[in-house]
């Protein structure tokens, strides 16, 4: 059972930081910086979480993935963050579509159904275009490998889900931002 073995990592993770050790998802114990108090070991365990609330990330990201991340599981807050851009999308625009074909019908540069500018210059299509090019590499480098490849062959990093995070919260506001 997935979320009982994070559970039980993460809990497991408190303890061994008292020894400078821990488990990553892999099963694998890696050296970290010793704890010297449980406060100390319980802040390690939701430092991500401090961080992002600490750069006032969306909310909507948080609560695409808060047992994820409280389980300091990154590979599936991750998926989990990705899939709520895709989702605020459909809620937004009212769109049963996914993925690419999303994107696409949603900032259509002919007849879109979000946009932040009149799309009558250049600069202000590209800005359009580019947008759906960042929404549509979230998908393909993030949502997708992790929603068909095993936990165990991706090991994200604490950074790696950090920036992730910070890039659909990007996302989020932008759509929040959109008429």
């Amino acid at each position: 059972n997935h979320d009982h073995f994070q559970n039980l990592r993460a809990e497991l993770n408190q303890t061994l930081s008292f020894k400078g050790l821990e488990l990553l998802q892999t099963g694998e114990l890696k050296l970290a910086v010793v704890a010297t108090t449980i406060s100390e070991a319980e802040e390690r365990a939701g430092r991500l979480r401090a961080e992002l609330t600490r750069r006032r990330v969306h909310p909507d990201v948080l609560s695409f993935c808060r047992s994820e991340l409280l389980k300091e599981n990154y590979f599936h807050a991750i998926l989990e963050a990705s899939k709520s851009v895709a989702q605020k999308l459909r809620e937004v625009t009212g769109s049963s579509l996914d993925g690419s074909k999303l994107v696409d019908a949603v900032l259509s540069l002919t007849n879109p159904l979000l946009v932040w500018n009149s799309l009558q210059t250049d600069s202000e299509r590209s800005e359009q275009t580019g947008f759906g090019n960042l929404l549509k590499g979230i998908f393909g480098m993030f949502r997708n490998p992790t929603a068909h490849d095993p936990s165990i062959r991706r090991n994200y990093s604490e950074e790696e889900a950090m920036d992730l995070l910070t890039l659909v919260s990007f996302c989020h506001r932008r759509i929040d931002a959109a008429h």
